[in-house]
C-alpha cells in the first residue's frame, strides 16, 4: 500500500511540473530533472491526465474556425478575445506577448514528456523486454497524435504536389533544456515522421485496452487509416480500417455505440434533460468512454480561463438544415440563449448545450464515418451505405436512417451525405476545420467547393434577424500563425504568411 501511495504522490508531481513551466519552445522542466527509474514508474506516466484530459487546449481553438458555426451578438461578446479573433479568422490570434495558445502550449509540453519516457524507457528498471518495447510504442503513438494536432493547425494541408516544399511543423526527438535552435521541417516530413511513429509501433502496442485512455491496436490502426486518408491515400487507409475493425470485434471489451433510440426514451439513461444543460449523457460526462476507441477530451463549454469558451457560438442556418427533425442528436441542442435565462433566441439559432466535454481521439462512430467515406472514394458505394446506415439507426428512428436513393448510387453526392453525417455528429466540436483544410486541397472540385468560407454574426433588431458583420476566411488562413512570442524565442523558425 505505501509503495502504491509513492506512485500516486510521482504522478502528482509529474502533473505538476507539466503545468508549470513556461520557458522557451519547449515549455520545459529543468535539465537534469530524472523523475521515473522502473518501467512501472513510465507506465504510470502514460496514465498521466494530461495526455487525455484537457481542461484547456484540444480542439477549443478550432471549433471556432468551422464553417458550419455562426455567432449570435447576445452571448459572443462575453467570450474570451481569442475565441472572438479566431471566428473572425483573423491573422493575428494571440498578438500579445502574455497571451497563450494552450493548444500549442500543452501539446509541447506533453511532447517534452513523451521524449523523455521514448529515450528513457528502454534502460529502465525491473521490467521486462517486451514491457519496455510496448510502452515506447505507446509513447510513439501518443507523439504522432501530437504532431497531428501541430500539423493541422500550423502548417499548410497536405497536398502530395507542395508538401516537400510546405513549411510543416518542428520535429523534436528530444528534451533539451537549452536548445532554441528549432527549424520548421516541411509538411511531407511531418507526415512521415508521423506514419513512421504509428507504423513502428502497431505490433508492440496490446490488442485489449486497460483503460480507454490507453493506445492500443485498434487505435493505432485506426488512427493511421485517418492520416493516410488526410493525405488523400484511401487505398492505403481502407486495409488498416478493416483491420481496427477487426481487432475491435474480437476484442473482450470493445467500444460500443449508444443507440439513441433507447437512451433517449421512457426509463433511458439520457434522461432527464436538464433545460439548462441538456441531456444526462456522455456530453456531460468526461468519463464516459463507451465510445471511445481511443480517448481524448477536451474542456469546451463555457468560458472559465480555458481560453476559448463556446460563448455565442450557434448552428448557421445551412449546418442546422442538415438534420432530420426526428434526428435525436437535436437533444444536444437548445433554442434559448446561453445565459441561463432560458430566454428564447428569437433567430431560432441553435447552440450545443448539451456537449460540455468533447472527445476528439478516436470514436467508434468517426471510425464508421471514416470507413464510409474511405469506401465511397474507392467506389465500393454499398459498403459506404451500410456502415453509414449503421451509424444512422442508433442516432435516430430506424425507418428515418436511410440513405436516401437518389444519393445511394452516385459517388461523389454519398461522399457529401457522408461528409454531412459527420457535421450532425460531431457539429461545433471542432472536428469541421480539420475537414474543411484536407477538402480544401480536395482533387475532386465538387468536394473542395464544399467548405464554406464566411462566419456571420447575428443579432435581432425591430423583430428581424439581421446579419451584423460577414468575416471571411482567406485560403491563408486555413493554417494559423505561429505565436509572435515562439518566433521571438526561435530566431531560425520562419512563421506563416
Amino acid at each position: 500500500m505505501k509503495k502504491y501511495s509513492n506512485k500516486i504522490v510521482f504522478l502528482l508531481l509529474t502533473c505538476l511540473i507539466l503545468v508549470s513551466c513556461n520557458d522557451d519552445f519547449l515549455d520545459i522542466v529543468p535539465k537534469g530533472s530524472q523523475i521515473a527509474k522502473t518501467t512501472e514508474d513510465y507506465d504510470l506516466l502514460l496514465n498521466n491526465p494530461t495526455y487525455y484530459f484537457h481542461s484547456t487546449g484540444g480542439w477549443q481553438a478550432p471549433r471556432w474556425m468551422g464553417d458550419e458555426i455562426a455567432a449570435d451578438a447576445h452571448d459572443v461578446y462575453s467570450s474570451d478575445i481569442q475565441a472572438q479573433l479566431l471566428f473572425h479568422w483573423e491573422d493575428e490570434i494571440y498578438p500579445r506577448e502574455d497571451d497563450t495558445a494552450w493548444d500549442l502550449r500543452n501539446g509541447l509540453l506533453r511532447l517534452y514528456a513523451l521524449n523523455n519516457i521514448i529515450n528513457q524507457v528502454m534502460g529502465s528498471e525491473e521490467g521486462t523486454e517486451a514491457e519496455k518495447k510496448a510502452l515506447l510504442a505507446e509513447a510513439k503513438s501518443n507523439r504522432a497524435f501530437e504532431y497531428f494536432q501541430f500539423i493541422n493547425l500550423y502548417a499548410k494541408p497536405y497536398s502530395e504536389a507542395t508538401a516537400s516544399s510546405d513549411l510543416g511543423f518542428p520535429i523534436v526527438t528530444t528534451s533539451d533544456i537549452n536548445e532554441n535552435n528549432f527549424t520548421r521541417a516541411s509538411v511531407q516530413e511531418v507526415y512521415d515522421f508521423i506514419i513512421e511513429d504509428l507504423t513502428s509501433s502497431i505490433e508492440y502496442l496490446p490488442k485489449e485496452r486497460s483503460f480507454n485512455t490507453r493506445f492500443t491496436k485498434p487505435a493505432a490502426k485506426g488512427f493511421l487509416a485517418k492520416i493516410y486518408m488526410f493525405m488523400a491515400r484511401f487505398d492505403e487507409a481502407l486495409p488498416l480500417l478493416n483491420e481496427a475493425f477487426d481487432d475491435l470485434n474480437t476484442s473482450t471489451n470493445p467500444p460500443s455505440l449508444y443507440d439513441y433510440n433507447v437512451e433517449y426514451a421512457a426509463g433511458g439513461s439520457f434522461l432527464p434533460i436538464s433545460p439548462y444543460d441538456g441531456p444526462n449523457g456522455p456530453g456531460n460526462d468526461p468519463n464516459d468512454f463507451q465510445e471511445s476507441v481511443l480517448a481524448r477530451v477536451y474542456y469546451s463549454g463555457a468560458y472559465s480561463g480555458n481560453g476559448a469558451g463556446n460563448e455565442g457560438i450557434v448552428l448557421n442556418p445551412d449546418a442546422a438544415s442538415l438534420y432530420e427533425s426526428s434526428d435525436l442528436r437535436l437533444n444536444v441542442y437548445s433554442d434559448t440563449y446561453g445565459d441561463y435565462s432560458l430566454d428564447v433566441n428569437p433567430n431560432g439559432f441553435l447552440r450545443k448545450y448539451g456537449i460540455q466535454y468533447t472527445r476528439y481521439g478516436l470514436e467508434l462512430s468517426e471510425l464508421y464515418l471514416l470507413r464510409a467515406e474511405c469506401k465511397a472514394r474507392l467506389n465500393d458505394l454499398s459498403g459506404a451505405v451500410t456502415d453509414v446506415e449503421f451509424l444512422r439507426e442508433k442516432r435516430m428512428p430506424v425507418a428515418d436512417a436511410e440513405v436516401p436513393a437518389s444519393i445511394v448510387s452516385d459517388q461523389v453526392d454519398l461522399i457529401k451525405f457522408i461528409l454531412e453525417e459527420r457535421i450532425r455528429e460531431f457539429a461545433t466540436e471542432g472536428y469541421r476545420w480539420f475537414d474543411m483544410r484536407r477538402l480544401s486541397v480536395d482533387s475532386n472540385t465538387e468536394l473542395a467547393d464544399t467548405v464554406k468560407d464566411t462566419h456571420n454574426l447575428y443579432d435581432y433588431v425591430d423583430g428581424e434577424t439581421v446579419v451584423l458583420e460577414t468575416f471571411t476566411l482567406k485560403p491563408e488562413r486555413l493554417t494559423l500563425r505561429i505565436p509572435q512570442s515562439y518566433i521571438d524565442q526561435n530566431p531560425n523558425m520562419e512563421n506563416n504568411p
